[in-house]
Parts: C-alpha cells; structure tokens; sequence
C-alpha cells in the first residue's frame, strides 16, 4: 500500500490499550500542535480527496469496517467506492470533524467535549471503538503525499498524538453511553438500591 503504518500495524502504532481510560493518552505539546496546525493549512485544500482516498484505504486494508457503514456494505469494487457521491459526504464529515479538533487543540475541554460527544454518538451508529484508531492510520498515510517534504517524523508523531488523544476520549464516550443505555433498559427491580449515606 505504500505507507509504512496501513493495515495491521495502526494497532501498534495507534497503540490499542487495554484501559479505555483517556488519561492514557497524552494530549499533543505546544510544539506538535502548532506543527499540525501548519499541516491542516495545506491538508485543508485537498480534504475531499482526502477524505475519500482515507476511506477506500480504511476499506481495503480493513474490509471489515464495512460491516459499521450500511450504504458500502455489499461494496466490493473499490473503484465505485471513490465516485460514491456517499462516501464523499461521509469524508467530507470525517474531515470537518478533523478540522475541529485541530481548531481546539489549545482549548482542550472544548476538545474534549467534541471526541467525547462523537464517541457517543457512535455507539448509536454501531461503530464500535476498535474501528477508531484505524481512521487515524488511513489519514496520515493519505496526507503524506499532499504534504510532500513538509512530512517528517516528528510531523508523523505529532499526528499521531493528536489521534491517540481524540480516540481515545471517543472510546471512553462510547463506553459512557453504552453503560448509560444499558442502565435505562434496567427494570428498577434490577437497579442497584441507591443507599443513603447521610449522617
């Protein structure tokens, strides 16, 4: 494929722990932040293209993430994939959410609030947390091109940072919610008893 982080390797490189706990994730430095901030200025002009050249790769390097989008489920040729005038739309949202997180880098509980918000919004779509850190494999080999020998190993990381971070807000999102729905499809006979802890 290309890219030395597709396919199997974005696990390890997008380091898929065991704890769902955000705190695990460092949050990019200054420095990295003002790097991706550069970055998204050139990215920005082609997201389109990068939008959907992310999603055919996320599909052909991990064809089971097609089982999470209905409308490409039953979609084998790749080449209908890139004119899919869905899949565009759908990258294009991807991208946009993207470009939040990179406006809010240095207003981390803004951030905060974005990932975690979508990470619960994907549990309603069915989009589980192992899929995340994929999108983040897929966007980096598919900025590197556009970004030509702006690209550097210390570019790569910063992105990766960033990705690490906002997954994992997503995923604890996701979890937040599964645990808040499975609490309201509890009877109040199987409700934990609230105890009283007054004095």
């Amino acid at each position: 494929m290309g890219c030395a982080i597709s396919g199997l390797a974005a696990k390890a490189e997008f380091g898929e722990r065991n704890t769902e706990d955000a705190a695990a994730a460092a949050h990019p430095s200054e420095g990295q932040i003002q790097m991706i901030k550069d970055s998204w200025k050139v990215i920005r002009d082609d997201i389109a293209k990068v939008g959907i050249i992310m999603f055919v790769r996320l599909f052909e390097t991990h064809p089971e993430c097609k089982d999470v989008f209905f409308l490409f489920r039953d979609v084998e040729d790749l080449e209908r994939l890139r004119t899919s005038r869905e899949l565009r739309a759908h990258g294009l949202r991807v991208m946009s959410f993207i470009e939040k997180s990179v406006a809010r880098l240095d207003h981390l509980d803004r951030l905060e609030a974005l990932a975690l918000e979508l990470g619960k919004s994907h549990y309603h779509y069915n989009a589980p947390p192992k899929y995340y850190s994929y999108v983040g494999a897929e966007f980096i080999c598919a900025v590197q091109p556009i970004l030509k020998e702006r690209w550097t190993a210390e570019l790569e990381e910063a992105w990766k940072t960033m990705f690490q971070y906002v997954t994992s807000l997503m995923r604890q999102g996701y979890h937040e919610e599964s645990t808040r729905q499975r609490h309201l499809t509890l009877t109040p006979k199987d409700r934990p008893e609230k105890r009283n802890t007054a004095l």
